[in-house]
């Protein structure tokens, strides 16, 4: 087979680069190693970011999203008897959008599907060959157990921190910090029993109220690292969410419901530098991880694909080199910047047990909630910088 970018992953950051790449008359060609259900169905990110909302109807994405996704205009800081709403519009003019990445994932896979775009699912052995010269080339088993052989003028790495490609790239330098806490997470049919996101310190730990839909909420709580999903009971899950989320406040009630999912969401930072090496391009979780506290992950997937797509229709298709040369410095700025407020939220936020860190975060959490100043450096962090920041 042959194409001109060779696509590693069909998750979000896969599709969006394909679909980008098409809509500026650039060939590709995607591979991915699970299925297209297990794909379409994973429970990841919810928030939009305003930029990542303006990109994806740019490209022709946004219908299903401004019908059924839910604009919120920020969110609420918490702490043991006081709620402040943060408004990011009147702060910055710019909101945020609960969307799943389950649905943005489904409008993704309509559109390329639509388009004719070449996919295979349930793929294995995938290597990258040759990534210094200017015939790279892919090689995989199909999910019928043939070989196969795909060559490109490039390969794009959308593949997830455990894909092949970040190891891909030589002599990497890394960077990480693994925090002392997990998330447990739920998903539970009742409707949500707050209009916008709950950001909780308590001295049980952090807690979150999120939502997916009016009727599907999305809770998470501070645990343990190793903390097994099973052992808490449905009982001590909903008593604890009521706890940290202060049930009976100002007459705030939590609504239990039936859950249907529970996970342990392990907190990481990772950055991998540079995101390229010869003729790969590494994008979203090829190249950093970020702790979900400060909703960045899947907005910092669209950022890079909205840079590299440019990047690669330029270098394939006008054989003009200079925006792939300066893409992983460009994408690096926005990630860190995005690495540095998922760090400050998450250590604002998750109690450690130290008193002194406490008091300190309750400092920082009151001087947030009454300073202009704080209240607008967090507003313009969520609700995202712009793209080419």
């Amino acid at each position: 087979m042959r194409t001109q970018v060779a696509i590693i992953g069909a998750g979000p950051a896969g599709l969006l680069l394909s679909h980008l790449l098409a809509a500026g008359g650039v060939d590709s060609v995607v591979v991915e190693t699970r299925s297209e259900e297990y794909v379409a169905a994973r429970i990841r990110a919810g928030i939009l970011e305003h930029s990542s909302v303006e990109l994806l109807e740019s490209a022709g994405l946004g219908t299903r999203l401004r019908a059924e996704g839910d604009e919120h205009r920020g969110i609420y800081l918490q702490w043991p008897h006081e709620r402040h709403h943060l408004d990011f519009v009147d702060l910055t003019g710019r909101s945020v959008w609960v969307y799943g990445q389950t649905e943005v994932q489904k409008d993704l896979i309509a559109a390329r599907k639509a388009a004719g775009q070449e996919i295979h699912y349930e793929v294995s052995d995938v290597v990258l060959n040759e990534v210094e010269s200017e015939r790279p080339y892919v090689t995989f088993t199909d999910k019928s157990g043939n070989k196969q052989r795909l060559d490109a003028s490039v390969i794009a790495g959308c593949d997830g921190s455990f894909g092949p490609s970040r190891a891909a790239v030589p002599a990497a330098q890394t960077y990480e910090r693994v925090y002392p806490y997990s998330w447990f997470g739920i998903l539970a049919d009742v409707a949500p029993s707050t209009d916008e996101l709950i950001y909780a310190w308590h001295p049980d730990g952090f807690a979150l109220h999120s939502m997916r839909s009016a009727t599907v909420s999305r809770l998470y709580l501070q645990v343990p690292n190793g903390t097994d999903p099973q052992s808490w009971s449905d009982d001590q899950i909903w008593d604890a969410l009521a706890t940290r989320l202060g049930h009976g406040q100002d007459g705030w009630k939590l609504n239990p419901g039936k859950i249907t999912d529970r996970s342990v969401l392990p907190m990481r930072s990772y950055v991998q530098t540079p995101m390229r090496h010869g003729n790969l391009f590494l994008a979203g979780d090829a190249a950093h991880i970020v702790p979900p506290t400060g909703a960045k992950g899947l907005n910092l997937a669209i950022a890079d694909v909205a840079l590299l797509s440019k990047a690669l229709i330029a270098r394939v298709k006008e054989n003009d080199p200079r925006l792939a040369d300066g893409y992983s410095d460009a994408a690096q700025r926005r990630v860190w910047r995005c690495t540095h407020f998922s760090w400050w939220m998450t250590t604002m936020l998750h109690t450690s047990g130290d008193p002194f860190d406490a008091e300190l975060q309750l400092s920082q959490l009151r001087w947030v909630a009454s300073s202009q100043a704080g209240a607008t450096g967090l507003a313009e962090n969520y609700a995202g910088l712009p793209i080419s920041y």
